[in-house]
């Protein structure tokens, strides 16, 4: 009875595994949903944006009055000297004081104060939309990154399947050479060489399953699901669009869909306020103030009801002098920001052509493949009837076996890089969200 439940415990810890791992088709707008609902780089992007828009509400309530409330209460260890300047104050030595309480309330409105307010505000604004305008960057290139990462899973397991269908005819093969062999039909060097190519099947395979593990891992990762759960491409939502637009019409594209391009623009702007803002140094300040002040000292003086209204102004002179080289650091940012708009127009113009070309050479590859995909298959069959009429050898039979499995693995891959590739030209052109 203890070896049955020492075997069933066996049993049950080696199908562990088995009952852990979950199986899960996968479409690649189901991988996109997810990569964009897990992806922490995009969660960091709101959490700024968040902060952002607080700090243009930050900005406008500079426009509000200032307030504040302040009192007090002395004590006077040593008697002061009063005079009053008064005829009632000529005969005696002045009241004994030591004590005194006082409050008061103020208010403070800014009026005007060369604009700092207004450009604080539209410098907050141009933050927050330039924070916008990464976020969305960074969106699409999680896409991106997920579609390349669909397209590694793809290939994984197509590999798969490609290969488990040539070992299953290796291995009838070597089972065919082997009744052959024995037999005395076929010599012992020619089953071992079908023998030698079943193993290295194998081991192809073995590496194939190895790189669609890893693959379905980094994607399981990427869309935030258990690392062990195991993932079927779907088919649907690869298929090539049936033309494509000019390497011209994706510039322009991208000079007006790309978010980065958007950003720098708002960049510049946000430069240019800058000088404004420091231009505003140039002027007074100016705002309204009120206030109100309550007094009591025993024995000597209580003041109520003294409500002031009136007029602050504020100039720092040090700003003739000390503005002049602020003006000349900002007007270099905005120099160095219309340097970084030319340089990334240029860059994307490079980037467009790399990757319209790339897509066109893929899909050129693809007929040349798809032709040698029916030249192997020809070549087998060629190979197989004369193999079967004794005119080929083992060695001829088994190289056109190789080369048919080689041709379908790269026209497999050949379709799925151009899909990649296509992408990759929408990613580029700001067309990618479309």
């Amino acid at each position: 009875m203890k070896h049955k439940l020492i075997v069933l415990t066996a049993s049950l810890l080696s199908l562990q595994p088995l009952l852990a791992q979950t199986t899960k088709s996968l479409t690649l707008k189901e991988a996109i949903d997810l990569s964009l609902a897990n992806n922490k780089q995009l969660k960091l992007n709101e959490a700024k944006i968040l902060e952002a828009t607080a700090g243009i509400k930050e900005a406008e309530e500079k426009r509000l009055p200032d307030a504040g409330i302040s009192g007090a209460y002395l004590y006077l260890p040593v008697q002061p000297h009063i005079n009053l300047k008064s005829d009632s104050s000529s005969g005696g030595g002045g009241p004994k004081v030591s004590q005194a309480i006082y409050g008061m309330a103020t208010v403070s409105l800014p009026i005007y104060n060369g604009g700092k307010l207004k450009y604080g505000i539209e410098s907050a604004k141009y933050l927050q939309q330039a924070l916008k305008l990464d976020a969305d960057n960074d969106r699409d290139a999680v896409i991106i990154n997920t579609i390349n990462a669909c397209i590694n899973l793809f290939k994984a397991r197509e590999a798969i399947a490609l290969v488990k269908e040539n070992l299953e005819q290796s291995q009838q093969r070597v089972k065919d050479f082997s009744n052959l062999e024995k037999n005395g039909l076929l010599a012992r060097n020619d089953l071992m060489k079908a023998e030698l190519q079943s193993s290295n099947i194998e081991l192809t395979l073995l590496d194939a399953q190895s790189n669609y593990r890893l693959a379905s891992a980094n994607m399981d990762i990427m869309i935030g699901l258990p690392e062990e759960t195991d993932l079927i491409p779907d088919r649907s939502g690869l298929a090539l669009p049936e033309s494509v637009k000019t390497v011209a019409e994706y510039e322009q594209e991208a000079l007006q869909n790309r978010n980065d391009v958007a950003a720098a623009a708002i960049r510049k702007k946000s430069a240019e306020l800058s000088i404004k803002t420091i231009k505003a140094d140039y002027y007074p300040s100016i705002s309204l103030t009120g206030g109100y002040v309550a007094a009591d000292i025993p024995k000597f003086l209580t003041i109520t009801n003294a409500v002031n209204i009136g007029v602050g102004v504020k100039y720092n002179i040090s700003s003739l002098w000390k503005t002049k080289t602020k003006l000349q650091v900002a007007e270099a940012k905005v120099k160095q920001v219309q340097a970084s708009q030319d340089l990334l127009s240029d860059n994307i113009r490079m980037q467009i052509n790399q990757a319209y070309q790339t897509y066109f050479v893929s899909r050129k590859k693809i007929e040349v493949l798809e032709k040698s995909v029916e030249q192997a298959t020809e070549n087998y069959r060629i190979t197989k009837n004369k193999y079967d009429n004794s005119l080929a050898t083992t060695t001829e039979l088994l190289d056109a076996d190789v080369a048919l499995l080689q041709s379908k693995l790269s026209v497999t891959n050949a379709k799925a890089d151009s899909f990649l590739a296509y992408n990759k030209l929408l990613y580029v052109s700001g067309l990618l969200k479309q």
